[in-house]
């Protein structure tokens, strides 16, 4: 019997294929035929290239009888049933053109891109149909590459596809088998299987399923295994609620019972990790209001290893997650926000907040007026809670901080712009640190500030203190330009040039009342950075680290922009600027390094950028970042970065190379590589390889990582199956993946 090829789309936006009510009036109905129609028994028979028009409904066969007692039309033979947007293909069908129920054998659809198959389809209520012996699949073949094999389908238009008995095959070859599945129709069902290959895991398999529970509820089931590591289960509940389903929540787990807990891919030491290993994270955002909203965000950890081990791409960009709860009510002129912060994982270190409330007031007109006022005013009990093992001393205190700022923008001559500003900071410390009685010896390293106190130097309290700011300053730039419209130039991307000249200086003033900030014990502190600090309030947020400085900075912006599919794109941008440093207790030098910051998009095809600073006038250390990416012809992309730092008083000395790339070889074939090299310690950190082929409706790929972690190497294998038509569905072998959504 000829395969069903049925697309879902068909069934979802041809509502009128699956309307149970009666209409309200009997629908006429119009037959035409080339060979004999006759009227017998009741019956209306007709032969030859049949053709029914009743309603919306128009049916076409190689013959067809109609009974007016039951209302049904039996077609027989190249059987083409059309229904608004929807098209029937089979040998035979019977249709009902009052309840438009269909009930059909071996037909088919030309909709796109899901299509559903069987020996029979039959509609079983309103929008619902029933398929035997069905086929589900996404490549529009008599033989598609792939498909789900079901003993029964029922498809729930615009909702989803429920399967029993399925088997999965690729051609004709058995893959898997469910005794039941799921198909949501909507964004809220997806699956994945992972199957994975690294050396601390050894050969994996990683599965996520999301399926809704309600409109607004869904559920996400991780079932994880690692040969090395064993069974993984996870729950992630996710769920909108409250007005306008504006507010949600989202619950993260994760257990495991970890096989070999010593196994380390780094090269750093480590001790005690638990066998039971675990994960529970919420995060939650609930609107009261239009304006006042709690936020929660907590991640519970069994050990300071789980997310390097299993959720690497998390680590990367977050390797100590926060635990705050806040409370915030915003308004056009003001924010206040409550929060708490707490050390939840006591092997991470954590400034808590318990609690803390800001009034943070926007930048507004005094009584509409040309004078601008700012502020912030805050109230907290502060903890410094150093990871469990340290040696550092825990240190808190309540502080009371309160900042104002008065500014008057103005414009000159027309082109001048200026804004001079004068502020005042109170902070109030209820403990501090007697430095009477502490000892320790400031860095001699100028980029290293003098208040900052060694570790496991012991804390020795002194009493409260109010430390008094005044700051005042002022800011001023301008702007010229001209116009070239004879700078043409196709292989430039040039379409006339006009060049925007700003040179711009910032004057910046404080004096702070407290002679030594290492009396003030640190919470919101100076933190490493290989970038010039903020010299306006309230943009430095280091409130504990305030001191005196008198700082000038100037600098000039270039752009050049050109005309380009009818719109003004920036050619070339050069920003320019460097520090005097009358007193800067941040870098002691007179001048800070030139910093340039430039990004050149001459073709769509072509960008090149560099962010770098270097010493000019002064010792001291150099970063320069380049980044290049190319398109060079249609079939080729080309990626290269070279991050280089020298001499940096915070860290290492560096001078990373990544080189990567892709080719299409043709509508077949590519090939891609990735090479990351350090040439400080001569170490190829890391390469990969792979090959892609396009499987018609699914894209594969074969390929392999090596990475070395400090002279740990691990290794992967990389295997990736992506169906094109069916996103939501995925196999995807991957060697680096934190999780089953996490093989990006």
């Amino acid at each position: 019997m000829p395969k069903l090829l049925l697309p879902i789309l068909g069934l979802l936006c041809a509502a009128t294929l699956a309307r149970a009510e009666l209409a309200s009036e009997k629908q006429p109905m119009e037959i035409t035929a080339t060979g004999d129609t006759n009227y017998e028994n009741g019956l209306a028979t007709a032969h030859g290239d049949v053709a029914i028009h009743t309603g919306d409904s128009d049916i076409y066969a190689d013959s067809a009888q109609y009974n007016p007692k039951t209302r049904e039309v039996i077609a027989e033979g190249h059987v083409r049933i059309y229904r608004a947007t929807g098209l029937f293909v089979g040998e035979h069908a019977i249709y009902n053109i009052d309840t438009q129920k269909i009930q059909a054998v071996a037909m088919r659809t030309d909709k796109t891109p899901y299509f559903i198959g069987g020996e029979s389809v039959t509609t079983i209520s309103e929008g619902a149909f029933l398929v035997s012996k069905g086929t589900f699949t996404t490549h529009d073949s008599s033989n598609p590459d792939f498909r789900l094999q079901a003993k029964t389908l029922r498809i729930y238009e615009r909702d989803r596809v429920i399967l029993k008995n399925v088997t999965f095959y690729v051609k004709n070859v058995p893959v898997f088998w469910w005794p039941y599945l799921y198909q949501s129709l909507d964004d809220s069902f997806s699956y994945m299987v992972s199957p994975a290959s690294l050396s601390s895991w050894g050969p994996s398999i990683l599965s996520r399923v999301s399926m809704p529970i309600t409109d607004d509820i869904k559920i996400q089931i991780r079932l994880d295994y690692r040969s090395r590591r064993g069974v993984a289960l996870g729950l992630e509940p996710d769920m909108h609620y409250g007005k306008d389903k504006k507010s949600w929540a989202k619950l993260r787990t994760y257990f495991l019972q970890d096989e070999n807990p010593d196994i380390n891919p780094t090269a750093v030491i480590r001790t005690g990790v638990p066998q039971d290993r675990y994960r529970v994270s919420f995060q939650d955002r609930t609107y009261f209001t239009e304006d006042i909203y709690a936020t929660v965000d907590i991640t519970k950890l069994s050990d300071e290893f789980l997310l390097q081990d299993f959720f690497q791409s998390e680590f990367q960009l977050n390797p100590q997650p926060d635990n705050v709860i806040a409370l915030t009510k915003r308004d056009a002129n003001y924010t206040l926000t409550a929060i708490a912060r707490f050390q939840a994982n006591e092997f991470f270190e954590q400034t808590e907040r318990l609690p803390e409330l800001v009034l943070d007031i926007k930048r507004t007109p005094l009584f509409g007026g040309p004078i601008f006022y700012e502020g912030e005013t805050g109230i907290a009990d502060l903890r410094r809670s150093f990871a469990s093992g340290s040696l550092d001393e825990d240190y808190g205190t309540v502080r009371i901080d309160s900042f104002h700022q008065f500014l008057y923008p103005n414009t000159y001559f027309g082109w001048l712009s200026i804004v001079p500003r004068v502020g005042f900071r109170a902070t109030y410390y209820d403990a501090t640190r007697d430095l009477g009685k502490t000892i320790f010896t400031p860095d001699t390293n100028p980029f290293i500030p003098d208040f900052i106190v060694p570790d496991n130097v012991p804390v020795v309290k002194g009493g409260s203190t109010v430390r008094t700011v005044v700051n005042a300053g002022v800011e001023a730039s301008f702007k010229l330009s001209r116009v070239w419209e004879d700078a043409q130039s196709s292989s430039l991307g040039l379409d006339g040039l006009r060049h925007v000249i700003q040179p711009f200086t910032n004057f910046s003033w404080v004096s702070s009342s407290n002679p030594d900030p290492a009396s003030i014990l640190q919470f919101d502190r100076f933190e490493p950075s290989t970038q010039l600090r903020p010299i306006d309030f309230p943009q430095f947020t280091s409130v504990d680290s305030i001191d005196s400085w008198t700082i000038w900075r100037i600098g000039v912006r270039n752009r050049l922009q050109t005309r380009r599919d009818d719109l003004t794109v920036s050619w070339m941008d050069v920003e320019t600027y460097i520090d005097v440093n009358f007193d800067n207790p941040f870098d002691k030098t007179q001048y800070s390094n030139l910093v340039n910051r430039i990004n050149f998009t001459p073709v769509p095809w072509a960008s090149f950028s560099i962010a770098a600073q270097v010493p000019l006038f002064e010792k001291g250390f150099t970063e320069v970042d380049t980044a290049v990416n190319i398109q060079p012809i249609a079939n080729l992309q080309i990626q290269f970065a070279h991050l280089y730092l020298n001499q940096s008083p915070f860290f290492d000395n560096s001078s990373l190379f990544v080189v990567g790339g892709y080719y299409r070889i043709n509508d077949n074939w590519g090939i891609g590589i990735r090479e990351q090299y350090e040439g400080t310690t001569g170490i190829l950190e890391e390469q990969r390889f792979s090959i892609y082929r396009d499987l018609t409706s699914w894209v594969a790929s074969v390929g392999a990582i090596i990475r070395d972690n400090g002279g740990v190497r691990e290794y992967g294998f990389l295997l990736t199956f992506t169906l094109k038509a069916l996103p939501k569905f995925s196999f995807d072998l991957n060697f680096d993946p934190g999780g089953a959504d996490q093989t990006q």
